[in-house]
């Protein structure tokens, strides 16, 4: 799993799900980190209503907090949007951009996604920046092409290998509970480890690289053993502590 001396991340994406309640989920995550080797970062973005809550409930733990997306404006007439500042202010060390999600919702495209991993760095924040093919693309063959082209266009000119997370999510892959065989996740994290070691020389082990895409408890260990996956972007499984918890179990096994 680990390359190099990239320090791998469990994150979860909980997107548009969570009320104040589900910060009783945050504190049994928070003190069930707690129980396993400090060998690996945990991370839970949560809707923004609830990040506030979050990051209280995940306080004096090793539990980090981040956002699902960002505005590449710091302040302004942005009705609706939240600055990569915002989140720092509330205690958030993470944001995840360029899902699959706001990439086909909102019609993000790899310029605005760059502008995003800009302004995160701009406030502290460290951005997940998040790659993935359609079904459509990867039947005509277009995998590593897609991949490529927006891995390319997402990363901002003032990047460097620690500054920022990649996660790679087959967008077929994500919610339907079809899963990329290990074959498929090698070969396209292989992809951007190379690209990476190109546009950052001495410095692509630096940077983790995620598998997203339905990823659980039963299929995590298979899929973390797999060379160049260096954690997970998980969706639904992060929604349960228990569920969340096992799939970092099987992150610090690998280590």
């Amino acid at each position: 799993m680990e390359s190099g001396m990239v320090r791998p991340l469990i994150a979860g994406n909980w997107k548009m799900n969570g009320l104040s309640q589900s910060c009783d989920t945050i504190a049994s995550i928070a003190s069930g980190l707690a129980t396993y080797d400090d060998v690996a970062d945990c991370l839970i973005c949560p809707p923004a209503t609830l990040l506030s809550k979050v990051v209280e409930a995940a306080s004096g733990s090793r539990l980090k907090t981040g956002a699902q997306d960002c505005h590449a404006s710091s302040s302004g007439a942005h009705t609706g949007d939240i600055a990569a500042e915002m989140i720092a202010d509330i205690g958030g060390e993470y944001v995840i951009i360029g899902h699959s999600e706001r990439r086909a919702d909102h019609g993000e495209t790899s310029e605005m996604v760059a502008a995003k991993a800009e302004a995160a760095f701009r406030a502290g924040l460290t951005p997940i920046i998040c790659i993935g093919e359609t079904l459509e693309e990867r039947e005509a063959g277009r995998t590593i092409e897609v991949v490529s082209s927006q891995l390319a266009g997402s990363i901002p000119a003032s990047a460097f290998g620690k500054s920022f997370v990649v996660a790679y999510e087959p967008v077929w892959a994500i919610g339907t509970g079809k899963v990329a065989s290990t074959g498929q996740v090698e070969e396209v994290h292989d992809k951007i480890r190379e690209i990476l070691g190109e546009r950052f020389p001495g410095q692509a082990d630096e940077t983790p690289i995620l598998y997203g895409g339905s990823m659980k408890p039963g299929n995590a260990a298979e899929l973390l053993a797999v060379e160049n996956v260096d954690g997970g972007l998980i969706g639904g499984a992060s929604l349960k502590a228990e569920d969340f918890l096992a799939i970092y179990a099987a992150c610090v096994t690998q280590k």
